[in-house]
């Protein structure tokens, strides 16, 4: 999938770079850079696109992203317009490996963090045993200064790399082209795919948003995201299912229907494949979590 490379800036008195977002299109775009980026969210719902990989997110997420693994993150339309009530909130970090020194990592001390950070390149989501002491990590990185924002970084990489199972969010078998021209066009279609994935999408429509005639927009969306543009689109809709799911407001039947698909069987039988679970037991997992 071609990105939009991203420049992130640094200061001179700081060696890595954290902020928190409090609006909802900082970086709107598909895009990568050579940093590593932790992200937690405080506050909102969306969907997260890593490489290959489509999820829902939810206020507790954290993840980290390899260097150079592209990435968008769209908020859910509510919080797109921003009011009291709907104000996004998340902690951003970027930090490139090295910058602590090319041999750091190298250290066997350090052992450990290095081989995180290597299974880590294709995206990692923290499990919730996990979340509260990383968590405090990144509390502790954005509340200090000076070395000792250093130290809450180390000590948050390796609170990182002590989780016992690690899964990855994109596929290894994903890979990033880097050609630059190519971002405003998978936005488009992004974009679009966001915006209609409830109602019935045409190819031909896409494609036209695309700027292209649908046989060459069916191999343009394969050789860019490994999967066909109806393959993505049961997956954006399933993982809005999963998200209304959670939320526990609607039956399953009305679920279906709200999410863009038009045959209750078809649904049960998309989500399991993209779930592993039906939709009740997704549900009841969830809850037997609570």
């Amino acid at each position: 999938m071609k990105a939009k490379l991203l420049k992130v800036l640094v200061t001179p008195t700081r060696s890595f770079n954290v902020r928190e977002d409090i609006v909802p299109n900082v970086i709107n775009k598909w895009h990568y850079h050579p940093e590593v980026e932790i992200i937690q969210v405080h506050k909102g719902t969306g969907t997260r696109f890593v490489g290959d990989d489509i999820k829902h997110f939810a206020p507790g997420d954290i993840v980290l992203l390899g260097s150079n693994l592209p990435h968008y993150i769209r908020y859910d339309d509510p919080y797109l317009s921003v009011t009291e009530s709907k104000t996004p909130f998340a902690t951003v970090i970027h930090f490139t490996e090295n910058f602590w020194g090319e041999q750091f990592l190298s250290l066997p001390e350090n052992a450990p963090i290095k081989v995180f950070l290597e299974k880590a390149r294709y995206g990692v989501a923290v499990e919730k045993k996990y979340a509260e002491q990383i968590s405090a990590t990144i509390k502790k990185i954005r509340s200090t200064e000076g070395a000792e924002r250093i130290i809450a970084l180390l000590e948050c990489l390796t609170a990182f790399s002590k989780m016992e199972k690690i899964t990855t969010l994109s596929s290894i078998g994903y890979r990033n082209d880097f050609q630059l021209q190519e971002n405003e066009r998978m936005t488009a279609i992004y974009d679009y795919a966001f915006k209609n994935f409830r109602q019935k999408i045409s190819l031909d429509d896409i494609a036209a948003e695309a700027g292209l005639v649908t046989n060459s927009f069916c191999r343009y969306f394969k050789s860019r995201t490994g999967k066909t543009f109806t393959g993505f689109l049961i997956e954006l809709r399933v993982g809005y299912a999963c998200k209304l799911l959670i939320e526990n407001r609607r039956t399953i039947k009305q679920i279906c229907y709200d999410c863009g698909f038009n045959n209750f069987t078809c649904f049960h039988k998309y989500f399991k494949a993209n779930t592993g679970k039906t939709p009740q037991q997704y549900l009841n997992e969830y809850l037997e979590k609570e």
